[in-house]
């Protein structure tokens, strides 16, 4: 693969590009850039009723008002990025940013909150000005995640800006390892009561423009892949508002990567559009294809509720994709034996209170679990069961006085229509525990694909890497 400094210069070379191949390039960002930034936070506009609207003006569909009037302005908003950031004689401003924050929500509005004591209430949004109330996330261990408080906040917005302004100025970070700091230090902050991703990603996009790369896009359908990252930060960087302020680029190397892959997505677009090349892009049809595909499963939805749970269904799931998927998470646990005192792993199955378990150590093998599954090719409907790989580590072995382990799972739970699939992970040293989400409910004959095993077993391994990496690094201090 090019890197960005090769793919860049190509791409200055091919400067100034035809109006045609210009205004073809530009409109595919507008769309992608659009529809993506505003999907990730629940927009419900579709790519085809964002196209419509902005190119054509036309609001056909059922989506909310709220909703195209946000896409619109969102769209202002990045025209007034495009355009500040050519002023090479203006610095970032924090006026700017409320601007920014005010042009895309449109105008003041209510949304569901809650008291500090839990209790359900409704709050007005006050579009361009700093929060007034603490705002928070709840982390995927059920935890709440505080942001800067109210009364931080304008302090740490004019240190963040500051800070910005005179990095740019000394030019000795790159534009996207500047672009990735500007956004993490942004977002830890989360200035506004509502839009900041939003106005985290045209940010970023300023950063880019202002030094002559192309803009990026961070796709919703990879926003599970984009939290995460920014979550694995999280724990590297600390959780408490002045280290979010204080990050360093080591400590968020896997967020400057994931936005420098975004970058050379770009500029290797903006090279085949110089080109006169399509910029059809190789997974554009298969998009429109499943949307298609989801229309008409939805029309279906009643007839696939009459798949129930029974035996039978289970060792369908199993053979067509359960067995795949534990195989692989078997094989990578398998890896992080050498490094830990006491593996113990083992692969459960159970059906309304009844089961049986199969440990591994380094050997995976499931022929005693294909046989047993094989025996439930029959009986009637039930309400309940699970497939479960089970794994966990005694203690690091180089750990001396101060070991860690851990203790992580996967849940395959189904119930009479449905199945999820979860990890709960247990640091036995902090005794954290998470849970991610990895398949959501989905009807019994829908199939986990080979992409998705493949990207949850990529997850899976990094999320034991991770656990690794971070209490040896506590070991060192």
């Amino acid at each position: 693969m090019k890197t960005i400094e090769v793919l860049h210069a190509e791409w200055q070379k091919l400067q100034p590009l035809s109006s045609e191949n210009q205004k073809k390039l530009d409109q595919k960002f507008m769309l992608d850039f659009n529809f993506n930034s505003n999907h990730l936070e629940g927009n419900t506009l579709t790519y085809g009723q964002t196209k419509l609207l902005l190119i054509f003006g036309d609001t056909t569909g059922d989506a909310k008002l709220r909703d195209y009037e946000e896409m619109k302005a969102h769209n202002v908003g990045l025209e007034l990025v495009k355009r500040e950031a050519l002023d090479k004689t203006r610095p970032l401003t924090e006026s700017f940013i409320r601007e920014l924050n005010r042009t895309i929500l449109v105008e003041n509005f209510w949304k569901a909150a809650k008291t500090p004591h839990g209790e359900d209430t409704r709050m007005e949004v006050q579009v361009g000005t700093y929060k007034t109330r603490p705002n928070s996330v709840i982390t995927a261990a059920g935890e709440e995640f505080e942001y800067a408080s109210p009364q931080e906040t304008p302090a740490m917005m004019a240190d963040l800006v500051a800070w910005y302004n005179a990095e740019d100025e000394k030019g000795e970070l790159s534009p996207i390892e500047l672009a990735a700091l500007f956004h993490y230090r942004y977002i830890r902050i989360h200035p506004f009561e509502d839009g900041n991703g939003r106005i985290a990603r045209l940010l970023v996009n300023y950063i880019l423009h202002r030094h002559g790369y192309p803009m990026v896009v961070v796709r919703s359908d990879d926003k599970e892949n984009y939290l995460r990252i920014l979550h694995q930060c999280d724990i590297q960087v600390g959780l408490q508002p002045a280290d979010g302020a204080n990050a360093s680029l080591a400590q968020i190397k896997p967020f400057t990567e994931y936005l420098s892959t975004q970058l050379q997505h770009a500029l290797e677009l903006g090279i085949k559009a110089a080109k006169g090349e399509s910029l059809e892009e190789p997974d554009d049809l298969d998009k429109k294809l499943a949307l298609l595909k989801q229309e008409i499963e939805a029309e279906d939805s009643e007839n696939e509720l009459k798949t129930k749970l029974t035996p039978l269904v289970i060792t369908d799931c199993y053979h067509k994709w359960g067995k795949e998927l534990f195989t692989k998470l078997a094989k990578t646990v398998v890896k992080f034996n050498e490094f830990y005192n006491e593996p113990n792993h083992n692969i459960t199955y159970n059906i309304e209170g009844r089961g049986r378990s199969f440990s591994f150590a380094s050997d995976v093998n499931l022929v005693d679990l294909d046989n047993n599954v094989n025996s439930w090719l029959s009986g009637d409907e039930i309400q309940n069961a699970s497939l479960i790989l089970n794994t966990s580590y005694g203690a690091f072995k180089k750990g001396g006085t101060d070991p860690f382990g851990c203790n992580y799972r996967v849940l395959v739970n189904f119930t009479v229509y449905y199945y999820t699939i979860d990890v709960e992970c247990f640091d036995t040293k902090t005794t954290n525990k998470t849970t991610m989400n990895f398949v959501e409910k989905r009807l019994l004959h829908k199939l986990v694909t080979t992409e998705e095993i493949k990207k949850i077993n990529n997850i899976w391994g990094e999320t034991f890497l991770n656990h690794l990496t971070y209490h040896r690094s506590q070991l060192k201090k």
